[in-house]
């Protein structure tokens, strides 16, 4: 997997960086859940391919598709800095892009052609895809996502939808447990690497995986959030997981609200409630 020297938005959308397959990754070494991570992969900059589209705005940048998909771009990266103070850009003309967070799980923008599907089976070993988005995600940006799930049968690509709202933490805090069992899953079959995405990949879905590594991994929020951050520059919001985890982990309806809680609270939990919150999500597989 190659590397990128100086990691920082926009790069991350503007920088190619060529990846090996599957069955050809970096000296590897397991983890405490079980899957096999990069070693130090505290320290390793970011690893990151970006996809590019074969048509878009920087190829011919006087059409009106492009000038719409320009409007598009601005007016959701506007959105994203004003409803979640994120500073990054999602860059949706230069293709997919995403990155590989452990040997097993990759977090991504949404993929946006059948070709997509093709890259992410060839070059990535992806088995399963974890879709975040709503319905109206995908026909705001004009995806065909009919045929990109005819591909993944045809390729044999489990795919799966856990619709959360873009730019809504509370709806973000009540769909994590359902996404992350799907994650779980997903993993524990052990078929092929997990493709989790949203639009951009620098909300929904990077939440997503950091419950997942919090919850099921034995690590406490921060250094999920920021093993995550560190190979992947983005903003999930912190305080939905942490809303999610005191849901999942809470075995008394008298129990303090939530709301009125300090902002430290549910970075870490004990190992009688991470067993608690395994459990719970576990048992929503089937919903």
């Amino acid at each position: 997997m190659g590397t990128v020297s100086s990691i920082g938005f926009p790069s991350v959308f503007r920088v190619p960086v060529h990846t090996q397959p599957f069955s050809k990754q970096m000296k590897m070494n397991k983890s405490a859940c079980g899957f096999v991570v990069p070693l130090k992969y505290s320290v390793t900059r970011s690893q990151i391919c970006c996809k590019l589209s074969e048509s878009g705005i920087e190829e011919n940048p006087t059409s009106k598709k492009a000038s719409k998909s320009k409007d598009r771009m601005e007016d959701y990266n506007l959105a994203m800095k004003r409803m979640m103070r994120n500073p990054y850009e999602y860059h949706h003309d230069l293709g997919m892009n995403y990155t590989l967070i452990t040997d097993y799980l990759v977090v991504g923008s949404q993929p946006q052609k059948p070709d997509d599907i093709d890259h992410l089976k060839k070059e990535e070993g992806v088995a399963y895809i974890l879709n975040l988005q709503q319905d109206k995600d995908i026909e705001y940006w004009g995806i065909d996502l009919q045929s990109i799930i005819r591909r993944c049968g045809e390729l044999e690509i489990s795919h799966m939808m856990r619709p959360a709202k873009d730019f809504d933490p509370d709806s973000l805090r009540s769909e994590l447990p359902k996404a992350v069992s799907s994650l779980e899953w997903a993993i524990s079959e052990g078929k092929g690497r997990v493709y989790v995405h949203c639009t951009a990949g620098l909300g929904r879905a990077p939440a997503v995986a950091i419950a997942y590594l919090f919850w099921f991994c034995d690590m406490n929020l921060n250094t999920a959030y920021d093993m995550l951050t560190s190979k992947r520059p983005c903003g999930p919001n912190k305080r939905a997981i942490r809303g999610a985890t005191y849901d999942l982990a809470k075995n008394d309806p008298w129990k303090e609200p939530f709301e009125s809680l300090p902002e430290h609270a549910f970075e870490d939990i004990a190992d009688w409630e991470r067993s608690l919150i395994q459990n719970r999500v576990r048992s929503l597989r089937a919903t």
